[in-house]
């Protein structure tokens, strides 16, 4: 086979990425859109020695498990990978990732990993958007979303896994753009005024923010942006952030409210939290709920524990823990999330957490020889970014030997990384629960309970 063959063949699993395999003569091709069970005509794209990619070019008999996607740019969007793809087979897929890697990266013959908890409603779940902003064919402002692998930018207003009145506020937006003649930041040039704005919605109190982006050290016509803006049923925070450094970072360092406060409000359960543009905040707060009530049914507490948890953010594990803890030590290396932590506390009436600024495998250790064993906790809870641990925090996590970790990962590949190390270092995996916090994605959450046996492995 060669570069621009086209070839028919059924698909049989589906890839890490939400992508369709195949084989053909022996030849493994990876089809984007494309789904198990569909026989498909593609054309190849890139060969190599073992493997190749291909394009869908036609569906010659679908596959059972493939549905109408609701939204019409799912193909070309970034966004969204498995909208074609049933709820159910998604939630299975996300099983089944979760598995393999556990078993291909951590080493783990038979690991415990529980069926994918899912949504109801697996649309319009995101509290949270971000839509870069750039210029048509015509020179007029859009908004919307990358292309896949691209920064080509999509115009969605609209997007069905966000908020309807997210489409609104960009309407609204744009239009201000349009009349004052206000430019859209060029990635290529650096130059140009409005680069994204952020949208984040309070879920439980129909509170509303948004943050727009710029390039300038002042917004032209903010009195504008803000009137027109606050007429919104909700509107709570309007502001400015200005990053006018040239990189995929979206937030600069400043922030400015020019209407209302800086901040929204929302409830996990019980505790409400302060959001402000920065805040790190799960996007689908009721998923997030269901991940922690099973978080806290990992850590077993009874009222008596020692639980630190490390990679805190706006503490809002900390916090759910803190209502059966005796006592919660939350860390976390970014100095505004501890300082929204310990707001979020007294808001709460919570007085037994307590929260540091630092690298956790730094502070945890250093409060440990300065308090004694009082401060050695009974639980440990992560839940780091993307990249997972650090090995040094890992090896600390194992020389406190808490009873318990509990482990909540973005990622499966890195937390297999992670649970191999902490495997080998006296903990027994006891069980794995994907979470389904991102419906028509190829992401998963997974939380996951490690007991220590004392069996370090040699």
């Amino acid at each position: 086979m060669k570069k621009d063959d086209l070839v028919t063949l059924t698909i049989e699993d589906i890839g890490h990425d939400g992508e369709g395999i195949g084989k053909v003569m022996g030849m493994t091709l990876f089809v984007k859109d494309a789904l198990p069970g569909d026989v498909i005509q593609a054309k190849i794209m890139k060969m190599k020695k073992t493997y190749g990619y291909a394009r869908l070019m036609e569906i010659l008999s679908p596959s059972l498990n493939r549905v109408e996607p609701r939204c019409e740019h799912h193909k070309r969007c970034g966004g969204c990978q498995l909208q074609a793809l049933s709820y159910e087979s998604q939630l299975k897929f996300k099983e089944e990732k979760v598995r393999n890697n556990l078993i291909r990266i951590g080493g783990f013959t038979n690991p415990p990993v529980r069926p994918t908890l899912g949504m109801k409603e697996p649309y319009r779940y995101r509290n949270k958007a971000q839509y870069p902003i750039g210029v048509d064919r015509e020179g007029k402002p859009v908004a919307g979303f990358y292309a896949a692998r691209t920064h080509s930018i999509i115009p969605v207003e609209d997007c069905v896994l966000g908020k309807q009145g997210n489409g609104e506020i960009l309407r609204i937006v744009l239009q201000i753009m349009e009349e004052k003649h206000i430019s859209a930041y060029n990635e290529q040039t650096g130059k140009g005024c409005i680069r994204h704005v952020l949208i984040r919605y309070g879920e439980h109190t129909g509170e509303w923010m948004v943050c727009l982006v710029i390039n300038e050290k002042k917004l032209p016509c903010g009195e504008i942006f803000a009137q027109r803006l606050s007429q919104i049923p909700g509107m709570t925070s309007i502001t400015v952030n200005v990053n006018r450094e040239k990189t995929n970072v979206i937030l600069g360092s400043h922030t400015e409210t020019i209407w209302g406060q800086g901040y929204i409000t929302d409830f996990i359960g019980d505790i409400s939290f302060q959001i402000s543009p920065q805040s790190f905040y799960q996007v689908n707060p009721g998923q997030t709920r269901v991940l922690y009530e099973k978080a806290l049914e990992y850590a077993g507490l009874t009222g008596n524990e020692t639980v630190w948890d490390l990679y805190c953010g706006i503490g809002t594990i900390s916090l759910f823990l803190a209502q059966k803890a005796k006592k919660v030590y939350g860390v976390e290396i970014v100095p505004q999330a501890i300082e929204n932590a310990r707001d979020n506390a007294k808001r709460n009436h919570i007085g037994n957490a307590e929260f540091f600024v630092g690298k956790a495998e730094e502070v945890y250790p250093a409060y440990c020889r300065e308090h004694g064993e009082d401060a050695r906790a009974e639980v440990i809870v992560v839940d780091p970014p993307r990249k997972g641990c650090e090995e040094s925090l890992l090896e600390m996590m194992c020389q406190m030997s808490p009873k318990r970790i509990v482990y909540v990962s973005c990622d499966s590949a890195t937390l297999a990384r992670d649970l191999k190390y902490l495997a080998a270092h006296g903990y027994e995996l006891v069980e794995v629960q994907p979470v389904d916090q991102f419906g028509q994605t190829v992401h998963v959450e997974s939380v996951i309970l490690m007991q220590y046996c004392g069996k370090e492995k040699k």
